[in-house]
C-alpha cells in the first residue's frame, strides 16, 4: 500500500472494534488536562503517538492525528496547564512537566486497557515549542521509542544568543507577546526570562548523548520559517546530533513557513513513514 492510500482509506468495515475518538483527561500538577484520544479500529493493542503543540497552539496537528489513526497509531492532542481553558498557569517548565505526566499516564495499565492501547510502544512529536518539549521529554525517558520535533524552537540556544544580542531578547519579547490571549498566568517578559533562567540546560544540542539509541526525526523550515529559521534552530541541531552520533537520525528541510501550511500532507506522510521503520504498528496501518 502506497503512503497516499495509506493516509487517505479508511479502516476496513470488518475491523473491530470501531475506531474511535474519546475525550480524554489528564490529572497534572493538580490541575486536569484536557485531551482528546484518536483510537484505530481494530482490536490492538496499538503504539501510540502523543502529539505536542506549540506556543501558543493555533496548529494543533489534528491533522496529524488523523492521519497516525489511519496508519495504525493511536495518537493524543492535549492543552498543557494555562492554555485554551485549562486551568493553572502556563510555563515553558509546566509544558515540560505536563508532557511528562501525560506521556506516563496514557502507558499506565488501566488507561492502556481501556483503549486498546500498547503501552510498551510510544513515541512523541511536537511542533515549535511542542519540538522543543519532545525533545527534552523524550532525553528524560528512556522507554520512549521514537521522537519527531517539526520547527523545533531551541530554547536553550535562544537563551544563550540574548547574552550577545539583545535585538533577540526584543524580539522573542514581541513574539510571545503578541500570541498570549489563549493564555493564563503568564506574559512575554516572564516567559523570556524563564528561559533565561534555564539557560544552557534547555540546549537540545546537549541531549544528543541521551538520544543516541533512539530514532530522531527532525523537521525544519528552508526558508519560508520566520520563527525558528533552520540555520539558527535546525541546522546547528542536525550537526550536533550527526557528531555524536544519534544512529536514527532522520532530518528532512521543507520549503514551507512555520505552521507548514502547504505541506501538510507531506509532513504526514514523512511522519507515518519515519514510524513505520522504527515504530511499525502490528496491523500494518488502515486502523483509522
Amino acid at each position: 500500500m502506497t503512503a497516499f492510500d495509506l493516509l487517505m482509506t479508511d479502516p476496513a468495515p470488518e475491523l473491530t472494534p470501531a475506531a474511535a475518538t474519546p475525550a480524554v483527561t489528564f490529572e497534572s500538577a493538580g490541575e486536569t488536562l484536557l485531551g482528546v484520544l484518536h483510537v484505530p479500529a481494530g482490536p490492538g493493542p496499538h503504539p501510540v503517538v502523543v502529539l505536542l503543540h506549540g506556543f501558543p497552539g493555533n496548529e494543533r496537528n489534528f491533522d496529524l492525528a488523523q492521519a497516525l489513526r489511519r496508519a495504525g497509531y493511536a495518537s493524543l492532542v492535549f492543552h498543557y496547564r494555562g492554555s485554551w481553558g485549562v486551568g493553572g498557569t502556563y510555563s515553558w517548565t509546566h509544558l515540560l512537566e505536563d508532557a511528562a505526566r501525560v506521556t506516563t499516564a496514557v502507558r499506565e495499565p488501566e488507561f492502556a486497557a481501556a483503549h486498546r492501547l500498547d503501552p510498551g510502544r510510544l513515541a512523541v512529536a511536537g511542533h515549535s515549542a511542542g519540538g522543543f518539549t519532545a525533545l527534552m521529554t523524550a532525553a528524560a525517558d528512556p522507554s520512549i521509542a521514537a521522537v519527531a520535533s517539526v520547527a523545533g524552537f531551541d530554547f536553550g540556544r535562544m537563551a544563550a544568543a540574548f547574552r550577545t544580542d539583545p535585538a533577540r531578547r526584543a524580539w522573542c519579547l514581541d513574539l510571545f507577546g503578541g500570541s498570549l490571549a489563549p493564555l493564563r498566568g503568564t506574559g512575554a517578559e516572564a516567559l523570556v526570562a524563564e528561559m533565561e533562567e534555564a539557560g544552557d540546560s534547555w540546549s537540545l544540542a546537549g541531549l544528543a548523548p541521551r538520544l543516541a539509541d533512539r530514532a530522531v526525526l527532525l523537521i525544519g523550515g528552508a526558508d519560508r520559517d520566520d520563527v525558528t529559521p533552520a540555520p539558527f534552530h535546525h541546522d546547528p541541531l542536525v550537526s550536533a546530533y550527526r557528531a555524536h552520533p544519534v544512529e536514527r537520525l532522520e532530518e528532512q528541510l521543507f520549503s514551507t513557513d512555520h505552521e507548514l501550511s502547504d505541506h501538510r500532507v507531506r509532513l504526514a506522510r514523512t511522519l507515518v513513514d519515519f514510524l513505520r521503520r522504527h515504530l511499525p504498528p502490528a496491523s500494518g496501518g488502515t486502523g483509522g
